[in-house]
């Protein structure tokens, strides 16, 4: 049997369910391996409106997450609108049975957390919508010829000079927005890069994503707060 981890609270996000390079099994597997109080889903879990492309292996994972969100399991579900979430709020609020928000903020142990998708911190995404949408079908382009490694997409996006000046202008962006809760503590997703950053004396973090493998995901516990990979 499984060895069940415990931890307090897990964070997972950019699924993008639909999408052909979403890792819904690995992360249905992930899901059932911890016990958790609270499970973020730091938004992005669609990829878009076309339902007709969620194979069963995806349906699967949406089933588990409305079972993790009944009430009798006394699990709190958070779920935070992503950009490509926006146009499903409707949709996933009756599909999964869970409310979803423009951010979250909570305590434990004494300090606050602070979660929000971080696309509103996106300027070159609002600037320049078609630019970055072809470059999204370009880099998934690239994790389809590299289905079992993804070496050469993570390659591309680790050497991106914009990518990484808009992963640090996100995580800058919501640092500040932070402020006004007193946050101790960031997570972001969007950007697709696990990353560990400390703003102003501020802890950020971005979970990375569930579209390339390695996958990322957070831990929080009485250990800490941490960033893990799943093959």
């Amino acid at each position: 049997m499984t060895n069940i981890r415990y931890v307090d609270t897990l964070i997972i996000s950019d699924v993008h369910l639909g999408s052909e390079v979403s890792r819904s099994a690995a992360l249905l597997e992930l899901l059932k391996r911890f016990h958790f109080k609270r499970l973020v889903l730091l938004g992005d879990i669609f990829d878009d409106l076309n339902f007709k492309r969620i194979n069963r292996e995806q349906w699967n994972l949406i089933s588990h997450i409305r079972l993790l969100s009944n009430p009798k399991r006394e699990v709190e579900v958070v779920w935070i609108i992503g950009n490509h979430d926006e146009m499903l709020v409707d949709v996933m609020s009756s599909l999964v049975g869970i409310d979803t928000r423009e951010e979250y903020t909570w305590t434990y142990q004494g300090k606050v957390y602070f979660a929000i998708h971080g696309h509103q911190f996106d300027s070159f995404l609002k600037n320049n919508w078609l630019i970055s949408e072809v470059a999204t079908i370009f880099y998934n382009f690239l994790q389809k010829l590299d289905k079992k490694t993804h070496r050469f997409s993570r390659y591309v996006k680790k050497m991106s000079k914009q990518w990484l000046r808009v992963s640090r202008q996100i995580a800058e962006g919501a640092v500040h927005y932070s402020k006004r809760y007193g946050a101790h503590y960031v997570f972001c997703g969007h950007t697709h890069q696990e990353l560990h950053w400390t703003i102003d004396n501020v802890e950020y973090f971005n979970s990375g994503c569930w579209t390339s493998i390695p996958s990322g995901y957070i831990t929080i516990d009485e250990n800490g707060t941490a960033i893990n990979q799943e093959n």
